[in-house]
C-alpha cells in the first residue's frame, strides 16, 4: 500500500448509514456509499472501501486494509491477529451493544446449554458457538446458517445462534433466549504493519480521536443565556445539571454570559427552570464533537 494513503474498510450492510453519519460528524464527508463499494471521501490521504463486516477483520490482518472498522464479534470469529485501537460505541439502532445469544423455541424444553447434548445448533458465528460450546462441555453438531437463521428452528435444528441488539424480532418469532454468548460493539482496528508505520499511525490516531469526540457528543447539546449576575450562585445551586459552566462578563453591567454542554434529554426539563430564575436569550445548540 502507498506510504501516504491510508485504506479504511468500513461495513456495509446496516452499519453502513450510522457508520458514515459517525464519519461525517467526526469531520469526513463520504459520498457515494449507497452505491458503490469505493464512496469518495474528502480527504486526499484516505481510501474507503465498504466490505462486509464479517471479512473486515481478515483484510485487516493480512494488510489489504490498513484500519477497519468491525465488531469484536468478527475478531475474534475469525481469530484474527491485528491492534484495536479504540471501542466504539455504536450499532445500528442505538448505542447498546450487540449479543449473540443461544436461542430456542418458547415452547422448548431446553433450558440450558447441557440441554443440546448430541443436538442440532445453526449460527453464522460457527467458531464462537463451536468455542462457547467446548468451555461448556457439550458436543453438539454446529452447522453455518447462510441466513434466515430464525426460521430454522425448531424443524431443522434445535437451536440457533442469532445475533440481537434489542430483542425485539426474537419475541416477534416466539422464540426465547437460553444464554449470551458475548456481547459486542463495533471497534476501530489497525493492522500490525500499518501501526508500526509512523505516518500512518498518526493518521489512524487522528481518526481515533475524531471518531471518538463525534461519539462522546451524540447525546449531548450546547446551552447558552444571559443572566443577571446577582442571579448567578441561586442558578447553580438549583441546577447541578449546569455542572461547571463557562460565565463570562457582559457588556452590560450585570450581566453574564453562561455555557455549558448537557445531556440533550435535560434540556426540556431545565429550559423553563432557567427562564424562571432570571435566563434570557436561551440558545440550544448541536454538537458534533466533543473531545476530551
Amino acid at each position: 500500500m502507498e506510504d501516504h494513503i491510508l485504506t479504511v474498510g468500513l461495513p456495509s450492510g446496516s452499519l453502513m448509514e450510522p457508520t458514515v453519519s459517525l464519519f461525517a460528524k467526526a469531520g469526513y464527508a463520504i459520498s457515494g456509499a449507497n452505491r458503490s463499494y469505493r464512496p469518495t471521501v474528502d480527504d486526499p490521504e484516505m481510501r474507503i472501501r465498504l466490505l462486509r463486516a464479517q471479512e473486515i477483520s481478515r483484510y485487516v490482518e493480512h494488510g489489504y486494509l490498513d484500519c477497519g472498522i468491525t465488531g469484536r464479534d468478527w475478531v475474534e470469529e475469525n481469530e484474527s491477529d491485528i491492534h484495536e485501537v479504540t471501542s466504539l460505541a455504536y450499532s445500528k439502532v442505538s448505542s447498546n451493544p450487540t449479543r449473540w445469544v443461544l436461542v430456542v423455541p418458547d415452547d422448548s424444553p431446553i433450558r440450558t446449554v447441557k440441554d443440546l447434548e448430541g443436538k442440532r445448533v445453526a449460527t453464522e458465528a460457527v467458531g464462537i458457538t463451536k468455542r462457547f460450546f467446548e468451555r461448556a462441555g457439550v458436543q453438539a453438531e454446529i452447522e453455518f446458517s447462510w441466513g434466515a437463521t430464525e426460521v430454522k428452528v425448531p424443524d431443522l435444528v434445535d437451536a440457533i445462534v442469532d445475533i440481537t441488539e434489542t430483542g425485539s424480532s426474537l419475541r416477534a418469532n416466539k422464540l426465547r433466549i437460553v444464554d449470551t454468548l458475548m456481547e459486542s460493539y463495533p471497534a476501530l482496528f489497525a493492522a500490525h504493519s500499518a501501526w508500526k508505520n509512523p505516518w500512518k499511525r498518526e493518521k489512524i490516531e487522528k481518526l481515533s480521536l475524531l471518531l471518538k469526540g463525534a461519539l462522546a457528543a451524540r447525546d449531548l447539546v450546547g446551552l447558552k443565556m444571559n443572566l443577571p449576575e446577582k442571579s448567578l450562585k441561586n442558578l447553580l445551586e438549583a441546577l447541578p445539571a449546569l455542572r461547571n459552566p463557562t460565565v463570562s462578563p457582559l457588556a452590560q453591567p450585570g450581566w453574564v454570559a453562561i455555557e455549558t454542554v448537557i445531556e440533550e434529554k435535560v434540556v426540556r426539563e431545565i429550559v423553563p427552570q432557567l427562564k424562571m430564575l432570571g435566563a434570557e436569550g436561551i440558545i440550544e445548540y448541536p454538537l458534533n464533537k466533543v473531545v476530551y
